[in-house]
């Protein structure tokens, strides 16, 4: 009787210590959802909006090679495009020679130190009602009165920013599971078949807004070479500098709305 009421206890403390981990796992389910007031307009979107600044580039077998023997961590693409294109193949009998190639100075990672969302970063469209003369309920639905850009970009100066905004932006879409672009754009026309009660004797406003990610973090620089020791061929990264920067990247066929009466 008595391992058996022990047994029941054990089984009790087990379900009491799991609870916890299964409403974290929920809580970051929770997180990883859009807000209500949050739609993609992918399907509806009168204006197709272009994806290539979201691939991300894999290293070739030689470039993986370096990089994972180099000191520093390389996360470029357009620097880890330029060492996929390089060829070397030193002679296994080139004992003592040595030499070094000068590649440039670049920047070579991007540390991400906080990513956030303003759902309303830019203002898009609005929408009216008035069913001030009506006895009945009427609906609105949101629809796109003037085509509109939405432009992100770099919060502060910084060299080769065009390298820098590309691993900002595979950063932050990394830890958002979001599409991410500087430069999106909801065309005229877009609508939805989401719809707004307005009651009689009152005036419903629909505002719609393109929502946008800010980045912050670090981004490392320095002069990149490539080692030469007989056969052996080495990364090597000099003179490292770092430089906090941030940007602001607009969510790609999302609209955030917000709704009211008067």
């Amino acid at each position: 009787m008595r391992t058996w009421i022990l047994s029941i206890m054990a089984l009790l403390l087990v379900l009491f210590a799991a609870e916890p981990l299964l409403l974290q796992a929920e809580d970051k389910k929770e997180e990883g959802r859009l807000p209500s007031h949050v739609l993609n307009i992918s399907k509806d979107n009168t204006y197709p909006n272009s994806t290539e600044d979201q691939v991300v580039l894999e290293p070739s077998e030689l470039t993986d090679e370096l990089l994972k023997e180099a000191e520093v961590k390389i996360t470029n693409p357009q620097l880890i495009e330029l060492l996929n294109e390089t060829n070397l193949k030193p002679s296994p009998l080139a004992i003592g020679y040595r030499g070094e190639v000068y590649l440039g100075k670049w920047p070579l990672n991007y540390t991400s130190k906080e990513t956030s969302i303003n759902w309303e970063y830019q203002h898009i469209n609005t929408n009216e009602l008035n069913n001030q003369a009506s006895q009945q309920t009427e609906k609105m639905n949101y629809l796109q009165k003037d085509e509109k850009h939405i432009k992100g970009g770099l919060t502060a100066k910084i060299d080769t920013p065009d390298q820098v905004k590309r691993m900002l932006l595979l950063e932050a879409q990394n830890n958002t599971n979001l599409p991410l672009s500087f430069h999106t754009v909801v065309g005229s026309g877009t609508k939805q078949q989401n719809t707004y009660a307005v009651p009689s004797k009152k005036i419903g406003s629909l505002q719609a807004y393109a929502p946008a990610v800010n980045e912050k973090g670090t981004v490392a620089f320095g002069e990149v070479y490539i080692q030469l020791k007989g056969s052996k061929k080495q990364l090597i990264v000099k003179n490292i500098k770092k430089q906090g920067i941030g940007a602001w990247i607009p969510i790609q066929d999302h609209v955030s709305y917000s709704f009211q009466l008067k």
